[in-house]
């Protein structure tokens, strides 16, 4: 059985050389550092070439932008091009500027892909795909208390407003007994409640009868696990209840 053949860096050079040749460009390897220069007329492209998409490529690639606008990094075809890191890399490089080829080495005829063309970055069409995610952050970010988490936190539980409105729908069972919703409501649950009650996510509540709730056991037990919390939501359900009132 034979052995794979390792993939070189100079084997993404060949294919791409035969590609700009083809186009009518003049190709140079190694000229001043870069690994692919092509010419033609006053159009200067410059080509570098890696096994991996590295900060460091991005970095080298950046560099030879005060060459010339017309830059490309080159690399083997990835196997998994649907994955989300590879979406991500690749908007990484258009927000960069930098064009973007790979190479299916593997083939017996190694076959280009360019996935990019060096071209400006559009930041306003960029902003506008990201209306919906900017929306759905400033409403996580107005639907918290307070600054509850740590900032870089991995394998911690982190404090949502989601969560938060559970906390403070216990709080109200637990502070006044079985409740309805538009009841809770009434205390500053927001509109949201019915939705909480109904999915029951953390099996803090309880369904009496029809349209009346209260907290369970384990929702009581659950609560002494956010005493911070805890005190503000009876605060705020205190002072919302006398402002209604008075």
């Amino acid at each position: 059985m034979s052995e794979k053949k390792k993939v070189l860096e100079s084997d993404l050079y060949k294919p791409i050389q035969k590609h700009f040749v083809k186009e009518g460009y003049k190709v140079n390897g190694e000229v001043k550092d870069c690994d692919l220069t092509a010419v033609k007329g006053e159009d200067l492209i410059i080509v570098e070439l890696k096994l991996n998409l590295t900060v460091d490529l991005l970095i080298q690639a950046t560099k030879r932008q005060r060459l010339t606008d017309l830059v490309y990094i080159a690399i083997p075809r990835p196997k998994n091009m649907r994955s989300r890191r590879w979406k991500d890399l690749c908007h990484l490089v258009r927000r960069l500027e930098l064009g973007l080829i790979t190479v299916s080495v593997a083939n017996k005829i190694p076959k280009l892909q360019f996935i990019q063309h060096p071209e400006p970055f559009d930041l306003v069409k960029s902003k506008s795909g990201g209306s919906r995610k900017r929306k759905a952050l400033l409403a996580e970010i107005e639907g918290r208390s307070a600054d509850y988490n740590i900032g870089g936190s991995s394998k911690t539980k982190i404090m949502t407003a989601y969560k938060e409105s559970c906390i403070m729908i216990a709080c109200c069972l637990d502070e006044y007994g079985q409740m309805a919703p538009k009841d809770l409501i009434k205390l500053g649950t927001g509109n949201k409640t019915q939705s909480i009650l109904s999915k029951n996510y953390y099996r803090w509540f309880e369904r009496v009868e029809r349209g009346i709730y209260r907290i369970t056991d384990k929702g009581k037990k659950d609560l002494k696990e956010y005493p911070e919390l805890t005190s503000h939501y009876l605060n705020e359900i205190t002072k919302y209840k006398e402002n209604v009132e008075s």
